[in-house]
This record gives C-alpha cells, sequence and structure tokens, in this order.
C-alpha cells in the first residue's frame, strides 16, 4: 500500500552536530593574524630586556625576528580574507614597541649613551618618526598606491638602525664616530618621514607562475644569508635604502620628458 503525497514543506531531520556559520569561522580566522602580532610585541619587548641589560646582539636579532613576524601577519590576514581595522590598529601599536622603542633603546645603549642629551634627543627623534610614519599609513591606506609605501617603513628603518649593531655588537668608544651614528639615525628618521616611494612587494602574486630561475635566485639569497647573514642581509637592506630615492628620480626624469614645459612656467 502506497502512502499518500505529503502535502506541505518537508520538516528537516534534527542534526547532532552542526558546522560552523561562516560568520563564526571568520570571527576564528582574525585571531591567527592577531596571535602573529603578539608574537611581534614580545619580540620587540625582549628586545628591549636584552639591550638594557647589555645582550645587544641578541637584542637586535629579536628585532628581526620580530619584523619576520610583522611580515607574515599581513600576509596571512590578506591570504585568509581576515583584514579588519582593529588588527590594523593592533598591529601599529605593536610596530612602535618593536620597530620604534626597541632599536632606539638599542642604538642608545650602543653609541648613544655617552652623549648625554643629544644621545636623547637622537633616540626619541627616532620614535617619534617612526610613530608618525605608522600615523599617516593609517590615515592614507585606502588612498595610497598598494604597490608603494610613502617613506620608508618603520621595519626598514628599525633594519637600518639595528643593522649597526649586529656589524660590530661592542659599544661604541671613538665619538666621532658616535656623532656619525647620531647622524645616520637622523638621516633614516627623515626618511620614514619623507614622501619618497618605496616598494611595498603586496603585489607579488603566491599563487602566479614565476619562471624557474626566479627559484634558483632565491636559493642563492637563501643559501649567502646562511653562509654570511649580517653581510648579505646588511647588502639587502642598502639596496632597499637607495631604492626610494632612486625611484623618486626615476619619476621626476618620466615627468620631465612627459610635460618637458612643466619646470619653466
Amino acid at each position: 500500500m502506497k502512502r499518500p503525497p505529503r502535502i506541505g514543506p518537508r520538516r528537516p531531520r534534527p542534526r547532532l552536530f552542526r558546522p560552523p556559520a561562516p560568520e563564526h569561522l571568520r570571527r576564528g580566522i582574525y585571531l591567527l593574524p592577531s596571535l602573529f602580532t603578539v608574537a611581534n610585541l614580545f619580540f620587540g619587548f625582549w628586545a628591549i630586556i636584552d639591550a638594557i641589560n647589555g645582550h645587544l646582539e641578541r637584542g637586535g636579532w629579536l628585532i628581526f625576528l620580530a619584523g619576520i613576524l610583522d611580515g607574515l601577519d599581513g600576509r596571512i590576514a590578506r591570504l585568509a580574507g581576515a583584514s579588519s581595522a582593529f588588527g590594523r590598529e593592533y598591529d601599529s601599536l605593536a610596530d612602535v614597541i618593536s620597530f620604534g622603542v626597541a632599536p632606539a633603546i638599542l642604538a642608545y645603549q650602543w653609541a648613544l649613551r655617552d652623549m648625554g642629551r643629544w644621545g636623547l634627543v637622537v633616540g626619541f627623534l627616532f620614535v617619534v618618526a617612526g610613530s608618525v610614519r605608522l600615523a599617516r599609513f593609517n590615515i592614507k591606506v585606502e588612498q595610497s598606491d598598494p604597490r608603494y609605501f610613502t617613506g620608508l617603513p618603520i621595519p626598514g628603518g628599525a633594519a637600518a638602525a639595528v643593522m649597526l649593531v649586529l656589524v660590530d655588537p661592542a659599544p661604541v668608544i671613538d665619538p666621532r664616530f658616535k656623532i656619525l651614528v647620531g647622524l645616520y639615525l637622523l638621516l633614516i628618521a627623515l626618511l620614514m618621514v619623507s614622501d619618497l616611494p618605496y616598494r611595498t612587494f603586496k603585489n607579488v602574486g603566491l599563487r602566479r607562475r614565476w619562471p624557474a630561475t626566479l627559484f634558483f635566485v632565491i636559493a642563492v639569497v637563501v643559501a649567502m644569508i646562511a653562509a654570511t647573514p649580517v653581510v648579505t642581509l646588511a647588502v639587502m637592506l642598502c639596496v632597499y635604502l637607495v631604492a626610494g630615492p632612486i625611484e623618486w628620480l626615476l619619476r621626476r626624469s618620466r615627468q620631465r620628458s612627459l610635460h618637458p614645459g612643466a619646470d619653466g612656467r
């Protein structure tokens, strides 16, 4: 005997285990990049403690490790679609500690401590330049070209300050060299608050097809970092520092070629 056809919508069967809603999943993903930011902040704080206690070389490497984590949290947030206003602001607050305060204290303990008030001024201006750089980035992040930073990014400024310490971790004794270190840090601070364009490398697609020779180049760079980490990183950092002024000059030359009478008005 056949059952009569059911009239009306069919009742769903009760499920013992329901899969999480997409909104719950997205909320969980937001935690992942924030954990990298917390790790970045931890290593920056650890670098400050090491700098105060005289462990300058380890403090410098901790700041470099914080920089790696800072690059990973943004990349993971973009890949997972977990970018948020909270994550951006929290990342900036962590960067002030790890790449502003920590390298300033490290440089102060290494070369600026015996310069008296001038050493305090140089270290303080470095921190101010880094914080201004971050505040300007947060304001103009939606308006600027995603391929370029406006001014030297604060992790790059921190690496420029730390690299001096890693080349020779012994505290500086020569007073003339201390003055050069102070001028160098002021130059880095000016680069951070300048309008020079620096590549972001955010448009490097990991899912794109790249030529096989690129993997060989990457392997060579990794091998050189493993063999001579300080020298290789110093060369790469110098190339990145001068890339901003070179890019600015190339833009000016293109504008002059397109508008030859612009300078004569």
